[in-house]
């Protein structure tokens, strides 16, 4: 990846880099030059969902996730990785979309595309340059393919991995759902498509 391939890059990955960090970051320099404002958001043209408790059939995940606003970075971010949005957009193979919402991703203590053993090994220039890029693409796959479980329905403690290759399940604890083993609280299922579902988090489950 050469510096400035961000340009072809989504404006959903720019806005969420934008709307997590005031803080200086490699990529700012590179985004500076775009011109684009954090509350000129792209995804702000998008219509807003109506959760339903009934499977639209016909309609798939792709067609449904950039209309749940309170996921709008999250969603975004999966046009942005080929191997999620390729899945999402196949009515063959069903998934589960576990998308913290926007507060969430906008307190991160690290970014999607921070890994602390990254600075730990390469220190406070890990993310510079054409390799630095390549590592931050790296570790935001990584993040978001750990938000995907590659079935649905998802049955009560049944054991899946995400498509990071984590290991996870669901158990009911006072009413509530919670992913475990993170404990992160599913606050609603917003949409149930022909392959699959989107659940809002609260948290994150790396």
């Amino acid at each position: 990846m050469k510096p400035g391939s961000f340009v072809a890059y989504p404006f959903a990955t720019i806005s969420l880099i934008l709307a997590c960090s005031a803080e200086s970051r490699p990529f700012d320099s590179i985004l500076a030059s775009f011109n684009i404002l954090s509350e000129q958001s792209p995804l702000r043209d998008y219509i807003m969902g109506t959760p339903s408790e009934q499977v639209s059939t016909g309609v798939i995940i792709s067609d449904v996730i950039g209309k749940t606003q309170n996921i709008a970075i999250f969603s975004g971010l999966t046009r942005d990785i080929d191997t999620v949005s390729s899945r999402l957009d196949n009515a063959a193979q069903n998934a589960t979309v576990l998308a913290p919402d926007n507060s969430v991703m906008r307190n991160l203590k690290r970014k999607p595309w921070e890994d602390p053993e990254d600075y730990d090994t390469l220190g406070a220039n890990a993310y510079q340059g054409s390799s630095g890029e390549d590592r931050a693409r790296a570790n935001l796959e990584r993040f978001v393919q750990a938000h995907i479980v590659a079935e649905s329905p998802w049955e009560e403690g049944k054991k899946v991995k995400t498509l990071s290759g984590n290991q996870i399940w669901w158990e009911t604890k006072d009413g509530q759902k919670m992913i475990q083993p993170a404990n992160v609280k599913v606050t609603s299922i917003a949409e149930k498509v022909s392959n699959g579902e989107i659940w809002v988090l609260a948290g994150t489950l790396t």
